[in-house]
């Protein structure tokens, strides 16, 4: 999680894009525990790699911290200190990969429940797409094992997307491999790529298996993010697990349509909420109609008609526009 997040900016100007909270919970934290309910197994360590402590700094490591500790398990905190790709940053972390381990991008969230193939040296996680020509997808022999990974294909290859998240049944092997990519200096786009430390595995005749997902629900930009807020809503709705409104938000004369995620001592008065919306804690909300739209903490809105909208955090908005991408501390009255 070392990136900057530029395709959500504003809003990861002022926190970083894992950080960001979709239906009330920060992305990082939902992605963690979501792998966590799949793997249904005692989780020893959590690592994460962070970019410039002058952006991830110690707020954030608390957070993290905390995180791996609610889950029973010890956090390691490494820094990737320059932005060379994916196998670099998980080289970042040398020090935590041997065993059983899952790698993660924590700017995704999935909804998935499937058993880990014991017979497999590595699960790659995979989404069934209309458009595999847009993603990195992955390539099947007879027996169902991936043996290539491919790029954007022009041809059909599959339509199992690559999302980002695997499963080591020993990570030092890809460690080794990974180590070779570093010293023979194999850049693919300027950077150190997992792939490459992939397909030499796959040279060696490692075992690669997919595990199909049953939702995977990107954060990239305030558009997906908004509708992923939307979708994480209505399964957490669905299940029942959370409660979405807090016993302490204020209603006056306030209707609210659900899906949807009220934080605490959120004040809503005159207004009509929802569906799919999320509001931070503290936020008031007078006179307006909100739907589809994500709002973080102690923010002010009124005479708004919000649809599509995205609101950082101390934000003061009076006005007509619907699909607003406002970042922390706005004001616009």
């Amino acid at each position: 999680m070392a990136g900057r997040g530029s395709r959500l900016r504003p809003h990861s100007l002022t926190v970083p894009k894992p950080l960001i909270p979709v239906a009330g919970k920060p992305i990082v934290h939902r992605l963690v525990r979501d792998i966590a309910k799949v793997l249904n197994q005692p989780i020893e360590e959590i690592a994460f790699v962070l970019g410039d402590p002058a952006w991830f700094g110690d707020e954030v490591v608390g957070s993290l911290i905390d995180l791996a500790e609610s889950l029973g398990a010890t956090p390691s905190i490494y820094r990737q200190d320059q932005p060379l790709g994916t196998g670099h940053a998980i080289m970042s972390a040398a020090e935590s990969l041997s065993g059983p381990a899952v790698i993660a991008y924590a700017d995704t969230l999935i909804r998935a429940e499937f058993d880990l193939d014991p017979n497999a040296d590595s699960v790659i996680w995979t989404k069934k797409v209309d458009n595999p020509e847009a993603f990195g997808v992955v390539k099947l022999n007879e027996k169902q094992e991936i043996v290539e990974l491919v790029e954007k294909p022009e041809t059909f290859v599959s339509d199992q997307a690559v999302i980002g998240i695997y499963y080591f049944k020993d990570v030092a092997v890809l460690k080794d491999k990974l180590q070779e990519i570093l010293d023979e200096n194999i850049m693919n786009g300027g950077e150190y790529q997992i792939n490459d430390g992939i397909k030499k595995m796959m040279a060696d005749g490692r075992i690669f298996k997919t595990g199909t997902v049953d939702e995977w629900m990107d954060c990239g930009n305030k558009a997906v993010t908004v509708e992923t807020n939307g979708r994480m809503l209505q399964f957490l709705h669905d299940d029942g697990e959370e409660q979405l409104v807090s016993d302490t938000a204020v209603l006056e004369n306030a209707s609210i349509i659900p899906p949807c995620y009220i934080s605490e001592n959120v004040i809503l008065r005159n207004v009509t909420i929802g569906p799919n919306v999320s509001v931070g804690a503290g936020t008031v909300i007078e006179d307006s109609t909100v739907k589809t739209s994500l709002i973080h903490t102690n923010s002010v809105i009124k005479n708004a008609q919000l649809d599509q909208a995205m609101i950082g955090n101390h934000v003061k908005y009076d006005g007509t526009y619907t699909q607003v991408s406002l970042g922390d501390y706005t004001v616009l009255e």
